[in-house]
């Protein structure tokens, strides 16, 4: 018998030829808005904020005593502290803390009297065993961007930030339409000549895997006006048909034919074995795939093609879990009592692949869903030196990894927002960003470990922003300065300012959060306070620190200060008053050796994008400037 093949494309032709096709006729994700609780193992459809703050409100951190911090000070093994009973109040872990105190005391520190007064050997510092309002998610704060699948901790997540039901991608249906006058359904007893149908049940276990759902039709006999028939049921209530046994070049397969009346017959017969006698195209404008009755040829074609197909419509890469060497940025110590799983985020610079050690407390959640691998970290070792080569096991693919672009710096949200856009595009790369400070993304970008950071650091001498920075730690080259956007920062207060404050100098009289060493924030701050002639131990909370504009706003908000320095955009978010202070730069600085990375190219792009600009506006306090 004569074999005739449409075609006998290679495998690397075929593939985008069909899936740019099944794109062209609409093969895409629509949205549905589901539970959080039925979430896990779905993608999200747009970016997921949090509607309230983790934890919401102070939380003791120990089972202990909740102390006002300035009654221990002074206290140690030589001369205690007494503390009367009215003056501290048993606590456990998780309770709120008490009214009039900040901070906790260990029971295991305490030393009950007879007399219910308790002797302190140690001093306390403000917020000292204490989880702070935010500490975990700041209300706002981007939880997950769109196209993130949903593990259980990310769901947990969610619902510690408030979020009740989540905008998900919703599953695509394939039908699967079994052919064949010899096939039967699963039976004991098949009687000669009889083939057992189980192609559907693997499929269908398949697709599942790949967060597809699948709608199983009865056997079909080989009978094209019947094989039509359930092609067309399927394209009208499925996303995709699949038939089963009808892409042979024998007298009985009718699947071509169909989908050329039907539609277009893209290839008949692509170039690999097993699997050649596929059949691909689009019928009534669904993508269709006829697949080989062996089920192993079936098996290679669904890796090859209905795979990719499943990626296509989440917008999603994928690979097998795998162990990865990386290096470390930071120290990471531990104790020699256990065996702990340190998370990090991976990226790769260069040929190295970079691991950045992600918060370890117990209640912070969000450690676990932007990991992107696990650190083990034996018992009876110490820990690892920064620079020190690890290996990590892969949370997320391999390709994932490798096509990411690394941002380290200052913090600020609009990062957040272009690693949204960057998701919701077929760009192919991911974006992480470690919010190190200013100065941070300077020493990281010098020394390799990622390709761009984001700075705005003011040069007291000359009022101009970044410029003389990059100077002097980049004297011979190296790096170049990329114009950002402008943004204005403030004093954060609370609604209404109820202490009428206006100035740096009204923070005097107030309690502050501040930024950390580093941070281009801070550098500012403390530029402000020698212009009014203030020196840091003039103001109350000069030490308290916090990492993000976000956690300064929810700090402020939650009424553990009374002020803070930040941007518009963070106050908007928590309802707070908001004090111009300063415009400022807020730019980027891009490795050399990696201006013309399509990751970078990209991210400039989107910063000139109507999408990214209309984002600026809604947050508030933003200005774009021009490019060099």
């Amino acid at each position: 018998m004569r074999h005739n093949y449409l075609s006998n494309t290679p495998l690397n032709e075929a593939r985008p030829l069909f899936l740019k096709a099944a794109e062209e006729a609409g093969f895409t994700a629509q949205t549905e808005l589901i539970p959080t609780g039925c979430a896990a193992g779905r993608i999200t459809a747009n970016a997921v904020y949090a509607a309230i703050s983790a934890p919401h409100y102070n939380a003791s951190a120990m089972d202990g005593i909740a102390v006002k911090a300035a009654d221990t000070f002074g206290a140690s093994e030589n001369a205690p502290a007494l503390l009367k009973k009215d003056s501290y109040v048993t606590v456990d872990t998780g309770d709120p803390l008490p009214e009039g105190t900040d901070a906790v005391i260990m029971i295991e520190d305490v030393r009950e009297q007879a007399d219910e007064s308790v002797k302190i050997l140690s001093a306390v510092a403000p917020w000292q065993n204490v989880r702070q309002v935010g500490e975990d998610l700041c209300m706002g704060d981007m939880i997950a961007p769109a196209g993130t699948r949903i593990t259980p901790a990310l769901a947990g997540a969610f619902l510690a930030g408030g979020v009740q039901r989540i905008p998900v991608k919703k599953r695509p249906v394939f039908g699967i339409i079994p052919t064949g006058d010899e096939i039967v359904p699963p039976t004991a007893e098949p009687k000669r000549g009889e083939i057992i149908e189980f192609n559907s049940t693997i499929f269908s276990a398949m697709l599942a895997e790949w967060g597809a759902e699948s709608r199983i039709f009865d056997i079909v006999k080989d009978d094209k006006a019947l094989i039509a028939d359930a092609v067309e049921k399927a394209a009208a209530t499925c996303d995709a048909i699949m038939v089963l046994a009808g892409s042979s070049a024998g007298r009985d397969d009718y699947t071509a034919a169909i989908c050329a009346a039907l539609g277009q017959v893209l290839l008949h017969g692509v170039s690999v074995k097993p699997g050649k006698p596929v059949v691909l195209g689009i019928a009534m404008d669904k993508p269709l795939i006829g697949l080989p009755g062996y089920p192993v040829s079936a098996m290679v074609i669904m890796e090859e093609f209905v795979k990719p197909l499943c990626d296509l419509y989440y917008r999603r890469s994928s690979a097998e879990s795998e162990n990865v060497e990386a290096t470390l940025t930071k120290k990471v110590t531990s104790s020699l009592k256990y065996e702990e799983f340190v998370r990090v985020t991976l990226g790769t610079v260069g040929d190295t692949c970079y691991a950045v050690p992600l918060p370890r407390g117990a209640g912070v959640i969000t450690s676990v869903t932007k990991a992107g691998g696990i650190l083990r970290v034996p018992q009876n070792l110490e820990g690892y030196e920064a620079g020190e080569k690890v290996e990590v096991r892969l949370l997320r693919p391999k390709k994932e990894i490798e096509n990411t672009l690394v941002i380290t710096g200052s913090h600020d949200p609009l990062i957040d927002e272009i690693a949204d856009i960057v998701n919701r595009s077929s760009l192919g790369f991911t974006v992480i960003s470690s919010h190190v400070g200013s100065m941070g993304a300077l020493r990281a970008v010098s020394a390799g470990q990622a390709h761009m950071g984001a700075c705005h650091l003011l040069d007291e001498a000359t009022g101009e922003y970044n410029t003389s920075y990059v100077y002097k730690y980049f004297p011979n080259g190296g790096a170049t300065l990329k114009k950002g956007v402008g943004r204005v920062q403030g004093l954060m207060v609370q609604k209404g300012n109820p202490l009428g404050i206006g100035a740096i100098g009204d923070l005097t009289r107030c309690r502050y959060v501040n930024r950390q060493r580093g941070a281009g924030t801070r550098v500012l701050f403390d530029y402000l306070l020698k212009q009014n002639g203030l020196a840091p131990t003039d103001i109350n909370g000069y030490g308290n620190e916090k990492f993000t504009h976000t956690a300064v706003a929810a700090t402020v908000a939650a009424g553990n200060a009374d002020a803070g320095m930040g941007i518009l955009s963070a106050a908007r978010i928590y309802g707070l008053d908001f004090i111009p202070l300063y415009h400022e730069e807020y730019d980027f600085l891009v490795s050399d050796a990696y201006t013309d990375d399509p990751k970078v190219k990209a991210f400039f792009g989107i910063l000139e994008s109507a999408d990214f600009r209309r984002r600026l506006e809604d947050m508030g306090g933003y200005s774009v400037n021009e490019r060099n």
